[in-house]
């Protein structure tokens, strides 16, 4: 459980003219700032992320789990399933968030990580090459960076790709896109082993929480790096 002095606060957020809803989660001792860019059709209330935020606060990392569809929106991709999938679209949802956080003084100083999952990996790679100068480091879980494949050779971020050993078809698909990443760049691919694509399997989401906290206390300059 994060430490007793975590505050948590409801936020709304405008971004790219609509407000979308989030939870912010302060350390007392905050030392860098993760953005979670969730998956098909998850929300800032998914337990997988609400459980590594928990793991990533008691590293002193301010969280931000924050819903990248409006309600409204929600209920048409329920039908559709168009929007999930469109991952430029939620890129610009999530370049939005990051600029609202400039605003915000307890972001202040601080460098921001992206934490993305299923396609919301793809939009977290592309919002980090739309915006280096606010993006310190990227961490997928189960992703689908091969979506983001036009600017996978534009990413500057130090990029942590992470994928279950039994998720053979996505594990290729990362493989595929690490390749197509920079040769000098800072990025890596790690397969969790015994885990299928939603790391159900005992102990197996535990591993990517400490390796997220791990990442991203090198690369925001966090203290206490383990």
């Amino acid at each position: 459980m994060p430490e007793a002095s975590t505050i948590h606060h409801d936020v709304q957020m405008l971004s790219a003219g609509v407000r979308l809803e989030g939870i912010v989660s302060i350390p007392s001792t905050a030392n860098g700032i993760v953005l979670f860019v969730h998956g098909s059709g998850s929300s800032r209330y998914s337990p997988r992320n609400q459980y590594v935020a928990e793991i990533l606060q008691e590293a002193g990392l301010i969280t931000l789990l924050f819903d990248l569809l409006t309600p409204e929106e929600e209920q048409i991709d329920l039908r559709t399933r168009h929007l999930r999938f469109d991952v430029h679209f939620l890129a610009r949802r999530t370049a939005g968030v990051l600029e609202w956080l400039d605003l915000q003084p307890y972001a202040h100083d601080l460098k921001t990580g992206l934490f993305g999952s299923s396609t919301g990996a793809a939009a977290a790679l592309i919002a980090a090459t739309e915006l280096p100068e606010k993006v310190s480091a990227v961490v997928s879980r189960g992703g689908r960076p091969d979506l983001a494949q036009e600017s996978l050779p534009e990413v500057q971020a130090p990029t942590l790709l992470i994928v279950g050993s039994h998720d053979k078809a996505v594990l290729e698909l990362n493989e595929k896109a690490l390749a197509q990443m920079k040769k000098d760049s800072e990025k890596k691919l790690i397969i969790v082993p015994g885990a299928s694509h939603l790391f159900e399997e005992p102990g197996t989401l535990e591993k990517v929480a400490g390796l997220a906290r791990d990442w991203f206390q090198v690369h925001l300059n966090t203290v206490d790096v383990r």
